[in-house]
């Protein structure tokens, strides 16, 4: 997958993250949730219409980016990562919540608001 090598405003879909727009994303924006996964995972594949979903939700108030952990190993194993999918809600650059596994949209929004 195509790291989307440019961090739009508000975009309304999520951003493909790698090295080379990572760190910067978390400056840009003041909330970033970003979904680490891998085309293998079957569990990554199910969560993946809710994170488009609330992407377009939430555009201008949040921002969603995927991660593909067999693409960039550094960031995923600076978070410890162990397991996919794992979901960041990053605040202001910082982590505030992280998620592991799949859960429905109205789960997984739910929390990302609790944060925001």
């Amino acid at each position: 997958m195509e790291e989307n090598k440019e961090l739009v405003e508000n975009p309304d879909c999520p951003l493909h993250f790698g090295k080379s727009n990572f760190d910067e994303a978390l400056k840009k924006y003041k909330v970033v949730v970003v979904d680490f996964w891998a085309e293998w995972c079957m569990p990554c594949k199910m969560i993946a219409p809710a994170i488009e979903s609330l992407a377009k939700k939430h555009q201008g108030k949040v921002v969603f980016g995927k991660m593909n952990v067999d693409e960039c190993q550094d960031i995923p194993a600076r978070f410890n990562i162990m397991s996919i999918p794992t979901i960041i809600v990053f605040k202001d650059g910082n982590v505030a919540e992280t998620m592991v596994g799949a859960m429905p949209e109205n789960v997984l929004e739910e929390k990302i608001l609790a944060v925001i």
